[in-house]
């Protein structure tokens, strides 16, 4: 039993050693893995009748980037992800693309998916005991909920605005931008902690 869980450790700090001495084109190569990562998620989908915002897979592969891939490398993979969907890679949500898609009800989303990769790449960089479960899931909860929400409701509310000709009250955009994602979003922010705990050095 102790060699299997001294193969396991050392295992786990020899891969994450490896990504972190990687050269840039390595690091770069990953990047847009982590990209293709979030792309297949935002496949994922659930669409809702009452909001054009729907759930999707892909902020897993947003939390998931920072952690591996730290804050400049995980920032990168989600600027990859986005100007190549606007490009026309056709991998946002129902494998759309364009700039009129980015432009859209989910803009601040977009914005914030950079947001939540930066922070929860430097903290897992910076401070390795981040890293165990309840301290990434602390982490995490900020990220989604702070880093993507705030900007994703703001670009939802703006949207609105455009198109229907009045910003929508607080409670229409909390349960057309935040309240039907909440139970997902928790299980998805467990996931991305578990893979912390399992697969990153303490």
């Amino acid at each position: 039993m102790n060699i299997n869980i001294d193969s396991y450790y050392y295992m786990r700090d020899n891969i994450f050693d490896k990504v972190q001495k990687a050269s840039n084109v390595e690091k770069l190569a990953m990047a847009v893995l982590m990209a293709c990562l979030t792309g297949i998620l935002a496949q994922f989908i659930i669409p809702l009748p009452w909001t054009p915002v729907p759930v999707t897979g892909q902020t897993l592969g947003v939390l998931v980037s920072g952690l591996f891939l730290g804050k400049r490398f995980g920032v990168l993979s989600q600027v990859i992800y986005i100007f190549a969907g606007i490009l026309g890679v056709s991998w946002f949500a129902e494998m759309s693309s364009g700039l009129s898609v980015f432009l859209g009800s989910t803009c601040g989303y977009f914005i914030g998916f950079i947001l939540a990769a930066a922070l929860i790449g430097y903290i897992s960089e910076k401070y390795t005991e981040s890293r165990n479960f309840k301290k990434m899931f602390g982490l995490m909860l900020v990220a989604n909920f702070a880093c993507i929400y705030i900007p994703g409701l703001i670009g939802l509310s703006i949207w609105l605005y455009f198109t229907q000709g009045a910003f929508p009250d607080i409670i229409t955009l909390i349960m057309m931008g935040l309240a039907p994602f909440i139970i997902g979003d928790l299980f998805k922010v467990g996931i991305a902690a578990g893979i912390s705990k399992v697969a990153l050095p303490k």
